[in-house]
């Protein structure tokens, strides 16, 4: 269970983005760990393939996932299934992600998020239950709320994008209210993107929800400062979250 906070590492974030991004499977392993010892309770990966672009090819997946156990025992690993990965082919994503169950125990994800917007998410979230991986549900808006009622999930991602600062905590707080008048219930972890990261780590540390950080998310700290690594980002979101959720 996450308690408090998941690092994000990489999402789809090039170096030349920001030069600590991790793209190969030892450089995720090295986040994961720094990460954790930052206090980080689980993490959330985008494996690449040779060229270092996004792939959900069972290999990739599986090295990237086997490189983080090996420095990060008992660590809940969790992968990306974004469709944009297949350029948009739902079947070429469903073939993919079917490979999975193949994959040794250890270098199988514990859980994958899957986007509720996308085209084939309810068909891809049983073949993930099939396969023994957790689901998180990706949900952007009030819409995809209605789209994940009734599909099986482990855990519903409320994930505020395109928004601004100002905008962000009424954006999540329309998602949390839709899917608490269609009776969605289960675990929920908040976050957002860009100038919507840090207003909604503060709103999960108030609401006592999980939330999650890392070069995935935001490439600054809550000052405004460039970020150096994912590592320190866990450490400040941790204080902004656990100052929050302090005056409750």
């Amino acid at each position: 269970m996450i308690r408090r906070l998941k690092a994000c590492l990489n999402g789809g974030r090039s170096r030349a983005e920001h030069p600590a991004v991790p793209v190969t499977a030892a450089e995720l392993a090295r986040d994961a760990a720094q990460a954790v010892a930052a206090g980080a309770e689980a993490v959330h990966l985008h494996p690449r393939g040779p060229d270092g672009a996004e792939s959900l090819d069972a290999a990739d997946i599986g090295a990237a996932v086997a490189a983080v156990r090996q420095r990060c025992p008992g660590l809940a690993v969790g992968v990306s299934t974004g469709l944009w990965i297949t350029g948009g082919d739902v079947a070429a994503r469903h073939a993919a992600v079917a490979r999975w169950a193949g994959l040794p125990a250890g270098r199988r994800p514990a859980f994958a998020s899957v986007n509720a917007g996308e085209d084939g998410f309810a068909a891809l979230t049983g073949l993930l239950g099939a396969a023994g991986i957790a689901v998180e549900a990706g949900v952007w808006s009030p819409a995809d709320a209605e789209r994940v009622a009734g599909v099986p999930v482990d855990r519903i991602l409320i994930e505020v994008l395109d928004a601004p600062a100002a905008g962000a905590v009424a954006a999540a707080d329309a998602i949390l209210g839709r899917l608490d008048r269609l009776g969605v219930t289960g675990p929920r972890l908040l976050h957002g993107e860009d100038d919507a990261c840090w207003p909604l780590v503060a709103h999960a540390g108030r609401l006592g929800l999980p939330t999650r950080i890392g070069l995935e998310d935001t490439l600054v700290t809550d000052d405004g400062r460039p970020a150096t690594d994912n590592a320190a980002l866990v450490r400040r979101a941790l204080r902004v979250w656990s100052a929050q959720r302090e005056r409750r």
